[in-house]
């Protein structure tokens, strides 16, 4: 087993809850009351145009919200969706310690749209443990295009042998794993802690 010197992470799922998926676009669909069939169509068709930085938020919402006249504005709805966003805060401080103890280099890499990403990374201040972000909407790329991956182990300088990479969906893991990085499924914080200090226990090599 080889030395792990970096931790590549998603977040939507593993350090924060899911940003925009079925559930929240159920949730936030029935509370301004719209039409979750009609949302829900529009939104399949431009959420990855929005993931990779071609539209703006309030150009994505307007479009899969706004089909009908609303009693709604489009602050009140974003509002609603930032707040919605919640921390696992034992994986946060899981990483943290991970990062001190074994001097990792910490990237995000994952698919979201900016203003989702520049609100919730400065709310739970994420600059105070990650060194760098490989995010979709800022780089054009979404998970599972090869070129995500390998701009995120360019940036990181560090064989992808030596990468450590979370996600919580597995055939995005399996990608990462299809370009040499060490991965695990994340389910929860249990699964995962162990997943990880049974790698760092193991003899490592160069």
């Amino acid at each position: 087993m080889t030395q792990i010197r970096a931790l590549f992470l998603d977040v939507g799922g593993v350090l924060l809850t899911n940003g925009w998926d079925t559930a929240l676009r159920k949730k936030t669909a029935e509370h301004f009351n719209v039409n979750y069939e009609k949302m829900d169509t529009r939104h399949r068709l431009y959420f990855n145009v929005y993931e990779i930085g071609k539209l703006t938020i309030d150009e994505y919402l307007t479009i899969t919200f706004f089909f009908d006249p609303p009693s709604f504005t489009i602050s009140e709805l974003k509002s609603f969706i930032f707040n919605s966003v919640r921390p696992y805060s034992e994986m946060i401080e899981y990483v943290k310690e991970l990062k001190e103890e074994h001097g990792l280099k910490i990237a995000i890499v994952s698919n979201e749209g900016k203003e989702l990403v520049i609100d919730r990374f400065t709310r739970f201040d994420f600059s105070s443990f990650v060194d760098f972000y490989i995010v979709s909407s800022f780089v054009g790329y979404r998970k599972p295009d090869p070129d995500i991956y390998k701009l995120a182990i360019d940036v990181a300088q560090i064989p992808p042998k030596h990468i450590l990479y979370i996600d919580d969906r597995e055939l995005l893991a399996e990608a990462g794993r299809a370009h040499g990085l060490q991965a695990i499924h994340h389910t929860d914080l249990a699964s995962t802690k162990q997943a990880i200090e049974k790698l760092f226990s193991l003899p490592t090599s160069v």
